[in-house]
């Protein structure tokens, strides 16, 4: 047993080594290795929990940092979610209780994603570029609008005031994203819950997605291009 934790001490050693060297995820390797022959070994879980962050904030979708990977949360998840994620890894990550290498700098990435995502309006915009490429349609069923208003994102939106009912059938009515070239490499989609229409990147083709209107989560099927 004594072997083993030796063993421990020297592989967080070298994990500890790795990560000043900015090499995370060869440090984290090494944590693994501790952890499998001693894991009661002192600051392991709290040297983990930080390799985890600088592994996560390397991760890039859209060019973007994946602030959901860092908090470990879905794209989907409400504030509740996100709060009690941030807060339990901000008691682990903090530098006045984790001693480890580089835990004052996860500790500040941290921070960033929730600064980020506990702000309504950051997160609204992350979320566009995170996952959009292009413009997204905003759908109303059995009603039609006369006109749409143009928030501050640049994207057209409906209120309650700008649709009246112009027909008794059940029709789609669609705002105009803005003209752009036709490529093979995006694809159209639908959410089911709010029927809202996105251009997505096709690396997303049949993958279930977080839509960023209404929240709820849908499997991204190809559908036609909605009309302009």
């Amino acid at each position: 047993m004594d072997c083993n934790k030796d063993e421990a001490i020297r592989a967080k050693e070298l994990a500890e080594k790795k990560l000043a060297e900015m090499d995370a995820v060869g440090a984290k390797r090494f944590a693994l290795k501790a952890q499998n022959l001693y894991p009661e070994l002192d600051g392991l879980p709290q040297l983990l929990a930080t390799l985890d962050v600088y592994i996560s904030a390397d991760k890039k979708i859209n060019g973007e940092v994946d602030w959901y990977r860092v908090l470990a949360v879905q794209p989907f998840a409400d504030e509740d979610t996100i709060r009690k994620h941030y807060r339990k890894l901000a008691l682990v990550l903090h530098p006045d209780k984790n001693k480890s290498v580089g835990a004052d700098g996860a500790f500040k990435i941290l921070s960033e994603a929730w600064n980020l995502l506990s702000d309504r309006a950051k997160r609204n915009a992350y979320d566009q570029k995170r996952n959009l490429r292009g413009s997204y349609t905003n759908v109303s069923h059995g009603k039609s609008s006369s006109s749409a208003t143009t928030s501050s994102n640049g994207f057209h939106n409906f209120s309650d005031k700008n649709i009246s009912n112009t027909s008794g059938r059940n029709n789609a009515t669609y705002s105009k994203p803005a003209p752009r070239t036709v490529t093979n490499d995006t694809f159209w989609t639908t959410c089911n819950a709010c029927k809202m229409h996105f251009e997505y990147s096709r690396v997303y083709v049949n993958l279930n997605l977080p839509c960023i209107n209404c929240r709820t989560p849908f499997f991204a099927v190809e559908t036609h291009q909605p009309r302009q």
